[in-house]
């Protein structure tokens, strides 16, 4: 059976979206990419420890985008804003609202690590509704 959960009934879960500008990083030498980097882990170890992470993910540059038209699912590259920021992480946390999901977004290097400030890091929270399974 699935139940579809809704704000109140337990904590919530926000999506967090990690965005950067790569033309900012990609003209860097590489051992000065991988020395920011570096700077990350001590701060995801912190985020980690607070216990609502339920899943943090790089993701890839590759992008594909599935649209039905003329009644057909066409499969296109991506990405598919117009914008010079892309998503390079997304995470999954739980809290009791908003204001305690910043404070737990904080954590992450994201915004965390000083030198990715130049860079254009930054996180979008969004609260998500989800279904869940239960048996």
């Amino acid at each position: 059976m699935l139940q579809f959960i809704v704000k109140g009934e337990k904590n919530m879960k926000f999506l967090c979206l990690g965005y950067l500008d790569s033309a900012k990083m990609d003209v860097r030498p590489k051992g000065e990419i991988d020395a920011v980097m570096q700077e990350c882990q001590p701060h995801l170890e912190e985020f980690y420890k607070s216990g609502q992470v339920m899943i943090d993910a790089g993701l890839s540059f590759e992008t594909k985008c599935l649209r039905r038209a003329n009644g057909k699912v066409k499969v296109m590259d991506g990405p598919f804003i117009e914008t010079k920021e892309m998503i390079g992480s997304a995470f999954l946390i739980e809290a009791q609202n908003m204001e305690e999901a910043i404070r737990i977004a904080s954590l992450h290097p994201t915004v965390q690590v000083v030198a990715g400030e130049q860079f254009g890091w930054g996180i979008e929270i969004r609260p998500i509704h989800y279904f869940e399974s239960r048996d």
